[in-house]
């Protein structure tokens, strides 16, 4: 076994299968009823048999164990390299460029002449409930800048950061509880994460996976045991999400219980690169993980529209076929229909944005790159606040989506400096090929 390989096979299968259980769990948080030709979404109030499986299913943790596990490898090839800070921001931020871009320019466009047309209100708060979304990319663009200094704390010191991180997310934990304000646990979206981080690039360094064979079962009992002791004696909330019953769970803001899960699916990772199950895959096989890894981001960004989108023509047809209504509008198929419009749509989609990501040269403008990628993360930070509508109203939401095409426009300078010296009048969204990376 060789922990320091380039493509880890479990790591990809997990990712995709991650971003596959999002669309899916997505579309059971409501259900369609159509009550005398009136349509009305009705919050899921899961039984509580299912609280179990919530966390089963919940893999948002592993979003975050992989990216340790990449942004390690990234951060020792900068130092392999000899490459600076520029070079390491440009390449991981001009990735995020196109699928962000694009995404929120469209939803920019639809929301503002929403709101120009009359509906500021409806287009201003459904704009804002979708942009939602990107508290994700927002956290991960900041432990992405940040991951250079985490890789070097966790070779240094090894387990201490973790077991620091895991007593100030405790810490806060017990403060938001006591207090009874939920909102207080915002501040462990910078623990709790970062804190996951580290758990993979502590697996990219071999733990679990690499050494004593004890390593990887231990993690998840551990790991399960912290769960279950944070539910049942802790009185941390039963379930990993937020149902109509149970507005505020584990995940958003995120609790040490989520840390404890990361830590048990670490483990399981770690059981199942020891067995070698996915070891060798077929080239399709491979071809297909790499594609699903490709447009990670961008189903993760368009999955919301694309189950609304499943959902209005499961609509139409229940329609035209009334009887049919409780079959067409069951979660099932809101599942199997969001899925086909999220593989029908994302790749049209990933053609656009191929093209709006920049090129990656053989040097980079080190302050530029920082300029652009602080744009990028202040921009998204705005816009997951405030939404995606461009009025002098609405200035929040306004600034955030200028700055994100400042801040895409800025990376496209940045990062490919030989270029941009003797740019003139190119377009610096054009990629050099089809084959370029992406996130």
């Amino acid at each position: 076994m060789n922990p320091g390989k380039q493509r880890n096979h479990v790591i990809d299968v997990a990712r995709a299968l991650s971003v596959i259980v999002v669309v899916v769990f997505h579309t059971l948080l409501y259900r369609i009823r159509v009550v005398d030709g009136e349509v009305t979404l009705i919050p899921w109030a899961a039984p509580s048999w299912l609280y179990p499986l919530t966390w089963v299913l919940m893999i948002m943790p592993l979003f975050f164990v992989a990216g340790g596990f990449a942004n390690a490898l990234t951060v020792d090839r900068m130092h392999r390299q000899g490459t600076g800070l520029g070079h390491y921001l440009a390449g991981r931020g001009h990735r995020l460029v196109g699928p962000l871009s694009v995404f929120v320019t469209f939803c920019a466009l639809v929301s503002t002449a929403a709101a120009w047309l009359g509906w500021l209100g409806p287009a201003t708060e459904l704009s804002r409930q979708l942009m939602q979304l990107l508290w994700f990319i927002t956290v991960y663009l900041v432990i992405v800048a940040a991951a250079p200094v985490l890789v070097r704390l966790h070779d240094a010191f090894g387990v201490w950061p973790m077991i620091a991180l895991a007593m100030v997310a405790a810490a806060v934990d017990a403060w938001s509880f006591q207090a009874g304000r939920p909102e207080i646990r915002n501040l462990n979206m910078i623990v709790v994460w970062p804190l996951v981080h580290q758990f993979g690039i502590a697996y990219q360094r071999g733990w679990w996976r690499a050494g004593a064979r004890w390593a990887a079962p231990a993690a998840i009992a551990l790991g399960t045991a912290g769960v279950l002791l944070l539910v049942f004696v802790a009185g941390y909330p039963p379930t990993s999400v937020g149902f109509a019953d149970i507005p505020f769970a584990n995940l958003q803001p995120p609790t040490l219980a989520m840390a404890s899960l990361a830590l048990a699916q670490c483990g399981l990772l770690a059981l199942v690169e020891r067995s070698g199950w996915l070891a060798r895959l077929s080239p399709k096989a491979e071809r297909l993980i790499g594609i699903l890894n490709a447009v990670m981001v961008s189903v993760y960004l368009w999955h919301i529209p694309c189950i609304a989108v499943a959902g209005v023509g499961l609509l139409l047809l229940s329609a035209l076929a009334p009887a049919l209504a409780p079959i067409l509008l069951s979660p099932p198929l809101l599942a199997i229909s969001a899925l086909a419009v999220v593989a029908a749509v994302v790749p049209l989609l990933g053609r656009l944005e191929l093209r709006m990501i920049p090129p990656l040269g053989p040097s980079q403008d080190t302050a530029g790159a920082i300029m652009a990628y602080g744009t990028l993360v202040l921009g998204t930070l705005l816009v997951w606040q405030y939404g995606t509508v461009l009025h002098p109203t609405r200035v929040g939401s306004s600034l955030g989506v200028i700055l994100i095409w400042l801040g895409s426009w800025l990376m496209g300078h940045a990062a490919d400096r030989t270029q941009a010296a003797h740019r003139t009048g190119r377009n610096p969204f054009r990629v050099r090929d089809e084959g370029d990376e992406r996130t």
